[in-house]
């Protein structure tokens, strides 16, 4: 079995697998020349070669023990005939959905054909992976998918979210109800079509009001996750909670997820998880771009506070833009005990 998949089984390994969110991503040259080719950011998601391409690329350069698709969360609401469109510069922009109105419009129907395009993705990154390297498919969770649909855009201080989550709960609940059927499909999809693991992203976790926490964070995960185990009762599922704080361990035993993926504002080491879920991350993606000898110190420390526990190494979020390759293969290098 491969190792990233031994350890998401609930298996200790010797030396943990290490994949990095956002791997494929702006701060790799090769990506940045496929890019530039391809103006539109939602059609270079949805062209397979291309998308195959990015997904592959860091595998290749630093030896991944996983390959996370290339695709964006964003590519629900598109499906779901939400306008979107990504400035440079600017992050993504979408037509704000504030009423009842915004979300009747919403629609499955074409759904699974505009989406198609990322199946066909799954299957040539499948089929063009090195044998020890395991695929994982992914999508936003509903919460954090709808801060970007209510918001119009991300980055802010989600406060028309709130509102429609006190004022308008029937409203709210409606949205998320359109979001995890519509991700579950999407995940089931990239099963089908050769992913190996699965893992959802709630990026913005950590802006739900505590009371609110199970109802917009636990409870979407949860049914999504039951629903792929219908049709794939062996795939296993990532959670990342990011900013969740005292919620991560209740969320990892009501998700029914095989492993959390946890932030950087977070001690790893002193997550009570339920037993056999596996814990990823964490190390500060600010000190990747930093690198240096503090850089290799605390992946050390992280490796050896996860001893004797499953554990696949990562960082707390995503690679940031400006970070050195050269920081990237040094600590690749560091994980793998070559440096």
């Amino acid at each position: 079995m491969k190792p990233l998949l031994q350890v998401l089984a609930g298996h200790a390994l010797p030396r943990p697998p290490v994949w990095l969110m956002r791997q494929a991503g702006r701060y790799l040259p090769e990506y940045r020349e496929l890019r530039a080719k391809a103006p539109n950011f939602i059609e270079f998601c949805l062209n397979p070669e291309a998308a195959a391409e990015v997904t592959l690329q860091p595998v290749r350069r630093f030896g991944m023990d996983g390959a996370i698709l290339f695709a964006d969360i964003l590519l629900i609401p598109h499906a779901l005939g939400q306008p979107v469109a990504f400035e440079a510069g600017e992050g993504p922009r979408l037509e704000p959905i504030r009423d009842a109105a915004g979300v009747a419009k919403l629609s499955d129907a074409r759904a699974a054909e505009t989406l198609a395009p990322v199946m066909e993705t799954v299957k040539r990154v499948r089929a063009g992976l090195p044998a020890e390297t395991t695929l994982i498919g992914f999508a936003g969770a509903p919460w954090t998918v709808a801060t970007y649909m209510i918001e119009g855009r991300g980055k802010t201080d989600y406060e028309n979210c709130r509102r429609m989550m006190w004022s308008e709960p029937k409203l709210f609940a409606a949205l998320i109800d359109k979001l995890v059927d519509a991700t579950a499909a999407y995940l089931i999809a990239q099963a089908d079509a050769g992913a190996e693991a699965l893992k959802i992203f709630d990026s913005w976790a950590g802006a739900v009001p505590a009371t609110l926490f199970d109802m917009a964070v636990t409870e979407p995960t949860a049914r999504i996750v039951r629903a792929v185990r219908a049709r794939h009762p062996s795939i296993p599922i990532i959670g990342l909670p990011r900013g969740a704080g005292s919620h991560v361990a209740h969320y990892a035993a009501e998700t029914g997820v095989n492993a959390v993926a946890i932030d950087h504002m977070t001690d790893i080491a002193a997550v009570p998880l339920p037993k056999g879920v596996a814990a990823q991350g964490n190390l500060d993606p600010m000190l990747l771009m930093t690198g240096g000898a503090a850089m290799d110190e605390e992946a050390r420390r992280i490796i050896a506070a996860m001893a004797g526990r499953p554990f696949i190494f990562n960082l707390g979020h995503g690679v940031l833009q400006h970070t050195p390759v050269e920081h990237v293969g040094r600590l690749i290098d560091v994980v793998k005990g070559r440096a």
